[in-house]
């Protein structure tokens, strides 16, 4: 009897010594910790979202189908899928998002790749300067190359708008569909996410071994054999890194389509979601399941990926391609031109817009008088007069943008350090139990939202938390909530990518000392890798700041400036949405410079010249 009351005590204390010995390291602690959180935020929104496509909602259509007030029925999917409406609200919309998608990632793989090869791997001119430019379209909001193109191309005789610049001007008008539908929007989406393939495409270009390539020069080896069996296999990696991330962001996207006139998913969400509230969430679970099917594919390609070794201990230098005299200034003259037209000029046509009378009025270009011009839209202080403006104040004195402005710096401050935080605690601690299951679970778990179109978490956060039960809808609190689980990715893989290049003796020499886990982590850990750790930051706020489509469902116009400008826009007042964009680009441009200045930070560094 007290022997097996002992073998009781000792196996007690067995699993008791194991527990506390599991609980002594902090990465256990973190990973159990945000196991679970991840895990409520991320699977409670998508059951909350499937639950809504099988209930019946009063006042839409499943319940004039199903001739019930509330409860639960399959009508919502055999309307949407077998209806007359299934073309018009689902095949079309869902084909649209698919091409959309697909030629998105091509553009933004052949531009930037063309362009990281280009600064990398030959001897053109002005490095530094189109290196840093480059980036501009991915620092702007989404939607700034597609008002642009409007500015310039759109034509009453073909849109049915004000005429844009090249109309006004030269009385040029362009076919409808570069005006309008799939093409303008994959080719602004293409321009806007360039810069992803560059920064991860450009670092394998830069670190590549030249001997590699000269061995199969030696063998007198095609060209083209060259590129396709040696320098593509080995910027595999960075090209499907690209798409990962591409893809999902692109299926997502409202803003571009909206204003270029394409019917995709997110787009027929929207419009969808007042009367066919329940057929509007199959679309968003359409969405996400491609995004679980991206995250599914990365890891069957991480399993099967082969090893390609970029950087060696022989032959650092890098065999530069050279251009020839005339050819390495002609297109770096090109490329200038290019980045003018897609960084610089957005931002001279907002502040232009913003000084016209009225929208597309550019009378003043050929009759060369400024007087035509006004500074109204910024300066009135009062909305008696009746002046045009819809009883708006200018921009200097409108409280609604203002407002908006504040809470819009409030939700990215907060989604930043939150993200910020949680991210780099992630990182950590995956990158210490790299070889744990629930370690590549967790990591798992963070990087889903991301890898999720926008507009579909955007949804099932508001289905979860806009109900009888819970209602945070319209507050702050849901956007730094929903902001911080779709941003965690970007602290969560700096930091695990960081986390990984540090020797663990470094942390083991503190812990011999006894140095307590937050001094060696203040202390040694963040101070060495505080770069890649101020981008985790740098990251989610610059894309809070201009982010639309995680937002537009969670609050109302007028609550953040994203949706700010979307109210302008559907009143006709296009000088104020312009004025807005201004507004934004210049403040991240600023935040951007800044850390620069302060930390050394930056998206494009070590890449160009």
């Amino acid at each position: 009897m007290n022997q097996s009351a002992t073998k009781k005590t000792s196996k007690m204390v067995i699993v008791l010594n194991k527990i506390k010995t599991y609980f002594s390291k902090p990465q256990n602690i973190i990973l159990l910790l945000f196991g679970i959180v991840l895990t409520f935020t991320t699977v409670a929104p998508i059951v909350a979202i499937v639950e809504d496509t099988f209930k019946i909602h009063p006042g839409t259509i499943d319940a004039h189908l199903t001739g019930k007030a509330s409860g639960y029925s399959v009508a919502n999917y055999a309307d949407l899928f077998t209806s007359k409406l299934a073309r018009t609200n689902l095949w079309t919309p869902l084909l649209n998002t698919v091409l959309l998608a697909v030629f998105t990632c091509l553009i933004s793989i052949l531009f930037g790749g063309l362009f990281a090869f280009l600064i990398t791997r030959t001897n053109l001119k002005c490095k530094k300067y189109l290196s840093s430019i480059f980036i501009f379209p991915y620092i702007m909001p989404q939607w700034t190359l597609a008002v642009v193109w409007q500015n310039v191309f759109n034509s009453n005789a073909v849109t049915g708008t004000s005429n844009g610049l090249l109309a006004s001007l030269f009385n040029i008008t362009m076919p409808k569909w570069w005006c309008l539908g799939l093409f303008p929007s994959a080719v602004v989406l293409g321009l806007h996410y360039a810069p992803f393939a560059y920064i991860l495409i450009g670092g394998i270009f830069r670190n590549m071994d030249a001997n590699l390539e000269e061995a199969a020069t030696i063998l007198d080896t095609p060209k083209w054999k060259t590129m396709f069996r040696i320098t593509l296999p080995m910027v595999k990696p960075a090209i499907l890194s690209t798409i990962l991330l591409v893809f999902g962001s692109a299926m997502g996207s409202y803003p571009v389509p909206h204003y270029l006139g394409l019917t995709t998913l997110s787009t027929k969400y929207i419009s969808m979601n007042s009367k066919y509230t329940g057929e509007a969430s199959i679309l968003a679970i359409i969405m996400m399941i491609f995004g679980v099917a991206i995250l599914l594919m990365n890891q069957m390609s991480l399993k099967s990926r082969k090893n390609y070794t970029t950087v060696t201990g022989k032959s650092g230098q890098i065999s530069k391609i050279n251009l020839g005299k005339v050819g390495k200034y002609l297109i770096a003259v090109i490329l200038i031109v290019i980045t003018f037209f897609t960084s610089i000029f957005p931002i001279l046509s907002f502040a232009l817009e913003t000084f016209l009378p009225n929208p597309g009025d550019y009378s003043f270009l050929y009759t060369m008088d400024s007087s035509a011009l006004t500074t109204k839209w910024w300066l009135t202080d009062e909305n008696i007069t009746e002046n045009g403006m819809y009883g708006q104040k200018g921009i200097l004195h409108n409280d609604t943008i203002w407002r908006a402005y504040k809470g819009t710096i409030w939700v990215s401050v907060c989604c930043a350090l939150l993200a910020g935080t949680i991210g780099t605690m992630i990182g950590y601690a995956v990158s210490k139990s790299r070889r744990s299951k629930w370690a590549n679970y967790v990591n798992s778990m963070a990087f889903l939202p991301y890898l999720m179109p926008s507009i579909a978490v955007g949804a099932a956060f508001f289905v979860l938390f806009s109900n009888e039960h819970i209602n945070l809808f319209n507050t702050y609190t849901l956007l730094i909530i929903v902001g911080t689980i779709k941003y965690i990715p970007f602290a969560s893989r700096s930091a695990l990518n960081s986390m990984l290049q540090l020797s663990g003796e470094i942390e083991e020499s503190a812990m011999i000392q006894n140095i307590p886990w937050v001094k060696r982590m203040t202390r040694i850990i963040i101070p060495i890798q505080k770069t890649s750790i101020i981008s985790g930051y740098l990251l989610p706020f610059m894309t809070c700041l201009r982010e639309l489509s995680l937002f537009m469902l969670l609050c109302t116009q007028g609550f953040i400036l994203a949706t700010t400008l979307d109210y302008f826009d559907e009143m006709g007042l296009y000088a104020f949405s312009s004025g807005i964009n201004l507004l934004l680009i210049v403040t991240i441009l600023v935040c951007n410079a800044l850390v620069n200045k302060i930390t050394g930070a930056s998206l494009d560094k070590g890449i160009g010249g």
